[in-house]
């Protein structure tokens, strides 16, 4: 039983670790791509577009870097894309760490 925990914790370590560590200053100034969807703050103005703000740091840089991959074909993909294709791993982790720490507002 410890052998099964132990290698668990490895492998959520290992999956954490391969997420650089995002700056959300440095995010707030690259997402200037991303306003006109998603808004200045991370709250679409359009209800097709989702609301960045409040969502976990780790999700959105995984989201980012798989469109940018190719990896997420479907939906919005054919937009989101092109304008992740030349995001580095540390902008995607910039831009998540930005978008989590903003408010998600009620409409």
């Amino acid at each position: 039983m410890k052998n099964v925990v132990y290698a668990a914790l490895l492998l959520t370590l290992g999956s954490q670790s391969a997420l650089a560590a995002g700056d959300a200053e440095a995010g707030k100034a690259k997402s200037g791509m991303c306003v006109a969807c998603h808004g200045t703050d991370g709250n679409s103005l359009a209800p097709m577009y989702p609301n960045l703000a409040g969502q976990h740091a780790q999700y959105l840089e995984g989201a980012i870097k798989a469109y940018r991959d190719g990896q997420r074909t479907g939906g919005t993909a054919v937009m989101m894309a092109p304008m992740a294709a030349n995001l580095s791993d540390q902008d995607a982790a910039d831009l998540a760490a930005y978008f989590s720490q903003q408010k998600l507002k009620q409409k």
